[in-house]
């Protein structure tokens, strides 16, 4: 074998330096890209709940049109690439009309939830056409970065797998810090429009950075053709190609499962999404990274890859199969570590939810990220690269599509979270069963593993009980499951719960818990409906609840005579199915004078223009992802303009979930809005915020007499409000005191939807709180009130203070003083079954 002349070996060491250099720079470039692009999917998501509503079927469409503009681009840009004179000087283009479109798409969707809706109403499903234009035109555009820099780099074909491998580590790696980054620091400090200039700025300085680097590189070099066995060889590239669009929707598939099955050992906050969204890249990435060195080295490139996929299906099964209560106590002693380490309550919360992910999530990820460099070592052609990567992308991504809806939409509904599991992981082994039988070169090894992989993947998923995940809920709970259906867009569960002689029922969506038919909830749900509706100025007769949930608030406007029409918005079909199993609610769910609209509350106002004398609601606690829309300013003006004249809001307010200034921004957003409001105690935990565009006069006889009539009295007996006089004792303060309350605070609004992002709420930062606003307790001003209702008014109000007084002494864990207080209640009203419930005694109806 000839040796090559002495003067080729610096010019190839030449080459292989600039090679290196320029994968160097262009993984810098997709980092920054990364970023920019994972904070502009968290924005555009989040804004798009807001155009077509958070129902699973409109989200899935919105976030499909993006990837969908992901897999145009990487196929349209990589064959340009592989076409213009400089790829860097693409890339610089690329990224200057993301960073551009970016901002311009944050502020087109910032105003598109009234013209959509208008346009649905008018042309159907033609008005998608607007927020789908929107949010793929940038992406298509970030679909091509990718392939871009893959020819820039002037690779000879030799490390082609391996570059591909490291540029899309890099990619991801950046992904996971704009994933972070958009939770825990953009998002709040700088709100969704100051997200995307951030963003912009990203992309401004990837595509000086790709200026700066090709300022030299005046052509992209050609790449000289390996030689290949023809049709052969084109065909393996189509294979590996059609498999990996398999895999791709399978992936995403996956996706679907854990963000639904995962909940449990979350929350719903935005933090978890992120920190598990996180922990998926971070195994695609170091997936990809881990084999870069190695992929263009294998004898067998077929059989890894069939190895890889497969075993990511069966390790993501198994992982479920395996599940138990072993991982809330892990996450418990890791979270009490991180606590005693930190002080920090917010990192020891996360680093729980960092080991949910990882315990399920992480190794199926990195085992699917370690494919990606395989397929592109067996599907793109050297000589074009540019083209060959965005095929790879293209397919990938299209197929993610395909598999996020279909488990998300179809899947998951009808065979339920395991199943469906099952289902993916069987398709996995189905496609590495293919890929061992047709890729060239496979090793005798691999065929023989790889089907017997396959094999005890399906006896798993057929093994595996598909009420996994129901009777974990139900163990960790501390109680039995009563209802239980996994069901489009979430888990719905009813578990029951409590010791005996004083069991009850607790609503779970997502595995989280959504309140439940104690006496608590039952008493300040059915005040949430009842108190505006009896201080109403005015004859009211159309209500609407946002949010079925137990029933109770919906139920309780059954008691109230005077309505004609009773509209419920209610957001996830099980949820309606859920309701009977809840004591107190009279049978909402099956009353033919409830209206129950499948539909969440801001779409049900933005596309209804019917009119309310109450709206009243009674969402999850605003900290809930997504469900600050139904706090913010825009929302409580979307809400007044669907106000008949002298209609009143009344608002939920939970102190407990948030913490004091967050309480503040809450109630500054409601006051900007309604010039006249005033604040309510329904229970220890719970105040309602009832206002309105015009004055509301609180007129003694009007309330006495609507509280007579007999189930409006009869409904709040049994939950301890017994006469007018302990029902006006609930009264707070008015608008001058709210606005002392809230002072300088900032509003919430779509764009700072701070409370959404709020850091973790201590238990001991409740009852400052609760006092404070205690505090601005005066006489209601009523109208034709005489002395006598005032003296019963303020004595009830004593004996509802001294209880609370009794609540928070058990806050403090102050036994004595709890004794004290609570036997000075009983004294007072011993036959009120609020108080008894605390104390044992009687239970409400």
């Amino acid at each position: 074998m000839k040796r090559p002349p002495a003067a080729v070996k610096p010019a190839r060491a030449g080459a292989d330096a600039q090679v290196r250099r320029g994968l160097w720079q262009a993984a810098t470039l997709l980092g920054l890209s990364g970023v920019a692009g994972l904070v502009y999917q968290v924005l555009w998501i989040k804004q798009l709940s807001l155009v077509v509503g958070v129902d699973v079927h409109a989200v899935t469409i919105g976030v499909s049109a993006f990837f969908g503009g992901l897999a145009l681009g990487g196929w349209a840009v990589g064959r340009m690439a592989d076409r213009v004179a400089s790829a860097w000087r693409l890339y610089v283009w690329l990224e200057c009309a993301i960073a551009v479109l970016g901002v311009a798409v944050t502020l087109a969707l910032a105003h598109a939830a009234a013209p959509f809706a208008w346009l649905e109403v008018r042309a159907g499903a033609v008005a998608w056409a607007l927020p789908l234009a929107l949010v793929a035109l940038p992406a298509i555009a970030m679909g091509g970065t990718l392939p871009a820099l893959m020819r820039a780099i002037r690779s000879d074909g030799v490390a082609l797998g391996g570059n591909g491998g490291r540029l899309y580590a890099a990619n991801t790696a950046g992904a996971i810090v704009g994933t972070l980054l958009a939770a825990f620091v953009a998002i709040p400090l700088l709100g969704v429009t100051g997200s995307a200039v951030a963003a912009a700025v990203l992309n401004g300085l990837a595509a000086l950075g790709a200026w700066w680097f090709g300022r030299d590189a005046t052509a992209t070099a050609e790449v000289p053709t390996v030689p290949e066995a023809g049709a052969r060889a084109s065909g393996q590239r189509v294979l590996a190609l059609t498999l990996y669009a398999l895999a791709g929707a399978i992936a995403l598939g996956y996706e679907v499962v854990w963000s639904q099955a995962m909940v449990q050992f979350l929350s719903t906050r935005a933090f978890a999404f992120a920190v598990m969204l996180a922990a998926y890249l971070a195994g695609l990435m170091i997936g990809s990274l881990f084999v870069a060195k190695r992929v263009d080295r294998s004898s067998d490139p077929w059989g890894v890859f069939a190895l890889l996929i497969v075993a990511a299906g069966l390790v993501a099964l198994v992982e479920f199969a395996w599940l138990g209560e072993w991982l809330p106590a892990a996450q418990h002693v890791v979270s009490q570590r991180v606590l005693g380490a930190t002080g920090n309550l917010l990192a020891a919360t996360c680093a729980s939810f960092a080991v949910a992910a990882l315990c399920v999530v992480f190794v199926p990820t990195l085992l699917l990220g370690a494919a990606f460099p395989y397929v592109v070592r067996l599907s793109v052609d050297p000589s074009r690269a540019g083209s060959g990567v965005g095929a790879v992308l293209a397919l990938n991504t299209l197929g993610g599509i395909v598999g996020s809806v279909l488990a998300g939409v179809w899947l998951v509904p009808t065979l339920g979270v395991i199943h469906t599991l099952g289902v993916l992981a069987t398709g996995s082994g189905l496609v590495a069963v293919l890929a061992v039988a047709f890729g060239d070169g496979v090793t005798r090894r691999a065929r023989f593993a790889i089907p017997l992989l396959a094999v005890i993947t399906l006896i798993v998923a057929v093994a595996t009980p598909a009420d996994r995940l129901a009777a974990l809920l139900a163990s960790t709970r501390g109680g039995s499951l009563v209802f239980y259906e996994e069901s489009r867009g979430a888990t719905v569960a009813v578990v029951e719960q409590g010791k005996a002689g004083q069991r009850f029922h607790r609503l779970y969506i997502q595995g989280v818990s959504n309140s439940g038919d104690t006496m608590t909830s039952l008493r300040y749900m059915r005040l949430q409906a009842l108190l505006p509706l009896i201080v109403h100025d005015g004859t009211p007769r159309a209500s609407l609840v946002i949010g079925l949930g137990t029933g109770i608030t919906a139920g309780a406007t059954l008691q109230y005579p005077g309505l004609e029409q009773r509209v419920v918005a209610e957001l996830l079909p099980a949820v309606v199915r859920a309701v009977p199993e809840f004591r107190g609610n009279f049978g909402v769910a099956r009353d033919a004078r409830i209206d129950i609209r499948l539909r969440d509350g801001r779409r049900e106002l933005l596309q209804c223009p019917q009119r309310y004398d109450l709206i009243t609601l009674e969402p999850p606690p605003p900290s809930a992802s997504g469900v600050v829309n139904l706090y913010s300013r825009e929302f409580y003006r979307l809400a007044a303009a669907r106000l008949q004249p002298g209609g009143i809001v009344a608002q939920w307010l939970p102190l407990p979930t948030q913490n004091r200034d967050d309480t503040r921004s809450l109630v500054r957003s409601f006051l900007d809005v309604f010039p006249h409001a005033t604040l309510w105690t329904t229970e220890l935990h719970e105040m309602l915020l009832v206002g309105s565009l015009q004055p509301m006069v609180l007129d003694a006889g009007r309330i006495t007499s609507r509280f007579a009539q007999p189930q409006v009295a009869d409904a709040l007996r049994a939950v301890g409000v017994a006469s007018p006089a302990a029902l006006l004792a609930t009264y707070v303060t008015d608008r001058a005191g709210l606005d002392w309350f809230a002072g300088d605070a900032p509003a919430v609004t779509d764009d700072r939807p701070r409370i959404e992002y709020t850091s973790w709420v201590r238990r001991q930062d409740f009852p400052p709180v609760l006092r404070e606003l205690l505090d601005l307790t005066g006489d209601p001003p009523l109208a034709g009130a005489s002395d006598a209702l005032y003296q019963d008014i303020r004595r009830e109000r004593q004996t509802l203070h001294t209880f609370y007084a009794a609540g928070l002494d058990a806050y403090r864990g102050d036994r004595e003083q709890w004794l004290r207080d609570i036997g000075t209640v009983m004294r007072a009203d011993p036959e009120n079954p609020y108080y008894n419930w605390f104390t044992g005694g009687r239970s409400g109806r």
